[in-house]
């Protein structure tokens, strides 16, 4: 495993193996953990804003012992504000760090500039296209949960044009078997049909449910999306999604042992008094975040500090 810019980049086996090892990483005591990076540099170069992303990020890389060069706004507070191509900044960061995080707004110049760097880039959002280590702690957080990713009906909700989680989720998806998606939204916030397309030729089972009540029934797991009003081109299109809330209302709906996953931030599409119920999982999902990441740091850099 070199750069991971996309789900594609994982086996099936890699991730499982992964959260094997984010479960070892979150019994591990502190004294334990910080000696497994020691010695090794991260730099986190973020272009969009970020709160869970590079700061669990961040934490993982301290957690273990290593230590992190942050450049937060990074398309105003680096040489990016300067003209510098993608590809010159990975060349040079890496010449500092033994691993680059990056959150950037153009997934095509991100992949390109990639392959000019000398150490491994990890994708923490692209775009309106991916965002690999969120489907990698959704589907641990599906484990934990749930006990099992193979055979699981998944309702996916909101905003599924523009949402990067929701495609590297989907995208997940289809290395394990038996699962049933149910996708919830608005006409005009479909999935992107060539990636609709891709996850049917590789046998991912998805059907439309108009009826937000009769999916939430069905599920073992409900994956809400915010609308991603700094991707959309229309109002219409952030009108349409307000029908798309989980209200108090809608839990005695669900199975006893269903769960709620959000990827975060939420804004009004989770009402908060839904919090106070078990199901709801979305703050247990953004910890598992931090093990998880652990675990592919880890993995990333094992040569480096053996």
């Amino acid at each position: 495993m070199h750069h991971v810019l996309s789900t594609d980049d994982f086996t099936r086996e890699e991730v499982l193996y992964l959260i094997e090892r984010a479960e070892h990483l979150r019994r591990l005591s502190r004294p334990e953990l910080a000696v497994r990076l020691r010695g090794a540099v991260v730099a986190t170069l973020f272009y969009e804003p970020s709160t869970r992303t590079r700061l669990s990020f961040e934490a993982a890389v301290a957690k273990l012992g290593g230590r992190v060069l942050a450049a937060e706004n990074a398309r105003e507070n680096t040489s990016a504000k300067k003209g510098e191509r993608l590809e010159d900044t990975f060349r040079v960061v890496g010449c500092y760090a033994d691993a680059i995080v990056i959150r950037h707004h153009d997934e095509q110049e991100m992949v390109r500039a990639a392959g000019k760097s000398p150490v491994p880039i990890v994708n923490a959002g692209a775009g309106a296209g991916e965002h690999p280590t969120q489907a990698l702690l959704d589907v641990y957080t599906l484990w934990r949960e749930l006990g099992r990713i193979d055979g699981l009906r998944v309702c996916i909700m909101g905003d599924l044009k523009y949402g990067r989680t929701v495609h590297s989720l989907l995208k997940m998806l289809t290395y394990f078997r038996d699962i049933d998606v149910t996708l919830v939204h608005p006409d005009s916030l479909a999935l992107p049909a060539d990636l609709e397309a891709w996850l049917r030729e590789r046998g991912l089972k998805m059907a439309r449910e108009r009826d937000m009540a009769a999916a939430l029934r069905r599920s073992d797991a409900i994956y809400q999306t915010r609308i991603q009003t700094e991707r959309v081109r229309s109002l219409d299109e952030v009108q349409e999604a307000s029908a798309y809330v989980i209200r108090p209302e809608h839990l005695s709906l669900l199975q006893p042992g269903a769960r709620i996953l959000h990827p975060l931030p939420r804004v009004n599409e989770i009402d908060m008094e839904v919090d106070e119920d078990e199901r709801a999982a979305y703050f247990r999902q953004a910890e598992n975040g931090l093990y998880i990441r652990m675990a592919l740091l880890e993995e990333l850099l094992k040569e480096v500090v053996r």
